[in-house]
């Protein structure tokens, strides 16, 4: 029982070692970007329901920039493009462009008066790269706009994936939102309302916490869909008919090629060709205004999950065995990572890591464990089969001695007709050996009763000095014989001992008999008792044969007997020291011994202060 106690708390301590193993390879850099894989494998994978764009964009690609002298001259095309849109009524016009230096005159003011006349212009702007003030536009730019908003985007470290967008960014005491949560909150003519957890804009709540720096996923369209609509600056002025597409939308008008943006960012639905920052901005609109938000899961279900996983790796290998416990751990295996992605299906960004390194190390540690512990199991037990066989055939020998013994004389008896001496000498002999016989199988019994507990033990005071005294008495003839010294040292008075006094001195004498028994003629064996902080401590120490190091972890072993026991000619079944230890381990107590071979051997009894009566408590 102690046993199985011991390997289910080992058991139980690996799979939690498992758990913190996983947990801590989740949270560094391998862990997250294995996160983010996964977090683009799914974005790709998964297909949300088609949606009608209410964004467009003006894009001034390659062809308006050849055109027109490139970005430095772009402000007069810019003027004029926005006149033809805003005489369509587009919803909100937002500019991702940094209007910060003064060219012509003329120009600039042709621009703010095309500013002017744009009903809902949100312009943009961005912190300086120090991050101690925000670079806005002119101030006759400014002042034409409804509103501005920065142009910031949250790139992975890992990876540079455009995952997220930080919907505020502050520096003192001066705070701008995005430029596609300002587009969204102007094309509703709503406020925004914050709370710890989201934002509120005229009933469209972001979930956004304060405590992320108000990060909010982008919902990508997929490439299965149409992109968001654009019209190029030069097509615009070319052909005026074509402002009609910009009616009733929102417009995010900014430079769309990729080698004169310098804002360009990997996005997930990214196989190396990387989207520009304006772009970005217009799907972040769309996030918002198709209310397809990717809310995060909370860590402690995050935790919960990965910690039920364990769980079910452990009862998996724990309760069953074979071909069930391996297509349970399959059933695991698929679990941990579709959980997240059904999850994802459901707008509920969930750690693919944690779940997915939770059951794989834990399923790996408990197989691995269990089938060590199998392994072992099977080869102790095919070890005490061999040891049990082994003794069956020499308790087979052994019984067969005194019944050889009673079956032939009680023939004698009944065949021959024997004077009156030679009967009592027969019957003497059948009742020695019948008692012999007895003891034996007594023996045999008493093992395994104390094995399962079932003797119960009595409650008596006596003194060491006492049960030494005892056994010593019925020991002497044996080592009479051996011509072997017993000496017994002095056992102070508060060496009481409480317990099943007749048990304890079966213990005890079984030791003596044996240090007798396996010691040379001429020897000494010596007793002692005394206290040892707070236990109380009874020794027999022998001249013997001595034992190694391996022979003394088996030697309480059911039937086991040492090389040198066994040469030595001594009869023995090998379970007397199992019994000892049964009966000192029912006590309360443990056995020490320290043995040399060819040195002797010391048994020590050591049993703890709760059976241990002193003195002061007599008194």
């Amino acid at each position: 029982m102690q046993r199985l106690s011991r390997e289910r708390a080992m058991y139980l301590a690996l799979l939690a070692g498992s758990f913190v193993v996983a947990l801590t390879a989740s949270w560094t850099s391998l862990g997250k970007q294995i996160d983010s894989d996964a977090y683009d494998w799914m974005f790709r994978l998964y297909t949300p329901r088609p949606w009608r764009t209410e964004s467009i964009l003006l894009a001034i690609d390659q062809p308006s920039l050849n055109a027109y002298g490139g970005i430095s001259h772009l402000r007069k095309p810019l003027a004029d493009a926005l006149a033809r849109i805003s005489a369509v009524s587009p919803r909100t016009v937002a500019v991702d462009l940094i209007l910060v230096d003064q060219t012509d005159p003329n120009i600039d003011a042709r621009l703010e008066a095309a500013m002017r006349g744009t009903r809902n212009l949100v312009l943009a702007c961005r912190l300086l790269p120090d991050g101690s003030a925000w670079e806005d536009p002119l101030p006759p730019f400014r002042a034409a706009a409804t509103a501005l908003g920065h142009v910031h985007a949250e790139p992975d470290s890992l990876d540079t994936v455009a995952r997220t967008l930080p919907l505020e960014k502050a520096t003192q005491h001066d705070r701008r939102w995005a430029l596609a949560l300002e587009a969204y909150r102007v094309s509703r003519g709503a406020q925004i309302l914050e709370s710890p957890t989201d934002l509120d804009i005229g009933g469209r709540v972001i979930p956004s916490t304060r405590e992320s720096g108000r990060l909010m996923r982008i919902r990508y369209r997929p490439p299965s869909m149409k992109a968001i609509p654009r019209v190029s600056l030069k097509a615009l002025l070319d052909d005026p008919t074509l402002a009609a597409q910009f009616s009733g939308k929102v417009v995010f008008a900014g430079v769309t090629d990729q080698t004169a943006a310098r804002d360009w960012l990997f996005t997930p639905y990214s196989d190396g060709q990387p989207m520009v920052g304006v772009e970005i901005h217009a799907n972040a609109f769309e996030t918002i205004a198709q209310g397809l938000f990717l809310r995060d899961a909370p860590l402690w279900s995050v935790l919960a999950f990965s910690l039920a996983l364990v769980t079910a790796a452990g009862l998996a290998y724990g309760r069953f065995t074979g071909m069930r416990a391996n297509l349970l751990a399959v059933g695991i295996l698929i679990v941990a990572p579709a959980a997240p992605y059904w999850l994802f299906t459901h707008r509920i960004v969930f750690s693919f890591a944690t779940p997915v390194f939770s059951a794989w190390l834990s399923l790996v540690t408990a197989g691995s464990y269990q089938y060590l512990v199998v392994r072992r199991r099977l080869h102790t037990s095919d070890a005490e089969r061999d040891r049990y066989r082994q003794a069956m055939h020499f308790v087979t020998h052994e019984m067969r001695t005194p019944l050889t013994a009673i079956q032939g004389s009680s023939e004698l008896m009944s065949r021959y007709a024997l004077s009156e001496e030679k009967r009592k000498q027969i019957a003497d002999l059948i009742n020695s050996e019948s008692k012999r016989l007895g003891r034996m199988i007594e023996m045999f019994l008493s093992v395994e009763r104390l094995s399962a507990g079932e003797v119960e033990l009595k409650r008596e005071t006596f003194s060491a000095a006492q049960l030494m005294a005892g056994c010593v008495q019925r020991a002497l003839p044996l080592a009479d014989q051996k011509h072997i010294r017993i000496l017994t040292e002095a056992a102070p008075e508060d060496v009481l001992l409480a317990g099943d006094r007749e048990l304890m001195e079966y213990a005890f004498y079984n030791l003596l008999t044996n240090a007798i028994k396996y010691s040379p003629q001429r020897t000494q064996v010596t007793l002692a008792a005394g206290r040892r902080n707070e236990h109380a401590c009874i020794s027999v120490q022998d001249q013997g044969i001595g034992m190694d190091h391996q022979e003394v972890k088996k030697i309480f072993q059911k039937f086991y007997r040492t090389r040198r026991a066994e040469l030595s000619g001594e009869a023995g079944t090998g379970i007397g020291l199992s019994i000892v230890e049964q009966i000192v381990t029912q006590h309360g107590g443990t056995i020490e011994v320290a043995s040399h071979p060819g040195q002797g051997s010391r048994f020590t009894m050591i049993l703890p202060v709760t059976i241990a009566a002193a003195v002061a408590e007599r008194n």
